[in-house]
């Protein structure tokens, strides 16, 4: 047996995965691998892996009688649903509030090389829409940082502009939690044939799911999410008891994401950070970790809990 795998079964040297349909991207690829069991080596075998592309997102807007366009943020995502991921960012920086706020989202196949084909978005905002750029700077530089440090990096995390949580008390019953973890690993199709994504899935009152979506990245699952309820038209505040269920831990960065989704509640699989626990304290979010069908523990926020 050769010792070394086909060079035509390897992932591209570039690591990106050339695609001559940007509009139908996937979300998976074959490619061969070997496989060590108890020290012994076995044939190789083709593997499912989760595709993870960058995305180049741009905003265009009206300023002082000129359009305006601008660099926004680059992403390392799964492909799909970008339009989506697009719009739950926005929200999440308080670039926008409502899908009104947006005129058009359009992936831009100009592309001189088949690597970055499809992995460009163009975001057209509204009239009377125009970027904060010192704040969404700020926001984008720390959080992709290796860490933070000192009162300035934390007063620069402070959400702009949150909504206030108005959705009352004693109304999620904590019987139903692990049924919602339940519904949302049934759903992950992606996660299932990779194991290499996150989940973050939309839940009611009710334990109904709504909405979930995977990517590899966590912040990118989540964005997704938020961002399909606005691409549906449907505004969250309208119907302010729903749930966010997260397949791994809580970040600040996830717990922030929430409240300006003005999502109440956060469960999560995992493990919560001590700064997304600071940020359920401050803006009275419910949040839940080490989620599972045999109990969760609940950091902030029981008083949503039916007693």
């Amino acid at each position: 047996m050769s010792d070394s795998i086909p060079e035509t079964d390897s992932p591209p040297e570039t690591g990106l995965r050339p695609r001559t349909d940007p509009d139908t991207p996937a979300a998976q690829i074959a490619l061969n691998r070997l496989r060590y069991t108890g020290g012994a080596r076995e044939r190789a075998s083709a593997d499912q892996v989760a595709v993870e592309e960058p995305l180049a997102i741009s905003l265009c807007w009206q300023q002082d009688g000129a359009p305006r366009r601008r660099a926004f943020s680059v992403t390392m995502r799964t492909p799909g649903h970008d339009a989506e991921l697009a719009l739950g960012l926005l929200r999440a920086e308080g670039v926008i509030a409502t899908r009104a706020d947006v005129l058009d989202c359009r992936l831009q196949n100009t592309a001189q090389d088949a690597d970055s084909a499809g992995n460009e978005l163009e975001v057209t905002l509204a009239p009377g829409i125009v970027p904060d750029w010192d704040s969404v700077e700020r926001n984008l530089a720390t959080q992709s940082s290796c860490g933070v440090c000192g009162k300035t990096s934390l007063r620069a995390l402070a959400l702009r502009n949150p909504p206030t949580l108005r959705d009352g008390d004693g109304w999620l019953d904590p019987a139903q939690v692990g049924a919602m973890i339940e519904a949302m690993r049934a759903q992950q199709a992606l996660f299932r044939a990779t194991g290499g994504t996150h989940g973050a899935a939309l839940f009611d009152a009710r334990g109904q799911l709504l909405a979930l979506r995977e990517d590899v990245g966590r912040h990118n699952a989540l964005d997704k999410l938020l961002g399909s309820r606005l691409e549906g038209a449907q505004d969250m505040t309208q119907d302010p008891r729903q749930v966010v269920v997260l397949s791994g831990r809580a970040s600040f960065e996830l717990a922030q994401k929430a409240v300006m989704a003005a999502v109440p509640v956060v469960i999560a699989v995992g493990a919560p950070s001590s700064l997304a626990v600071r940020v359920a304290r401050q803006h009275d979010l419910t949040l839940l970790g080490f989620a599972g069908e045999d109990g969760f523990s609940v950091y902030h926020g029981a008083r949503r809990l039916v007693s």
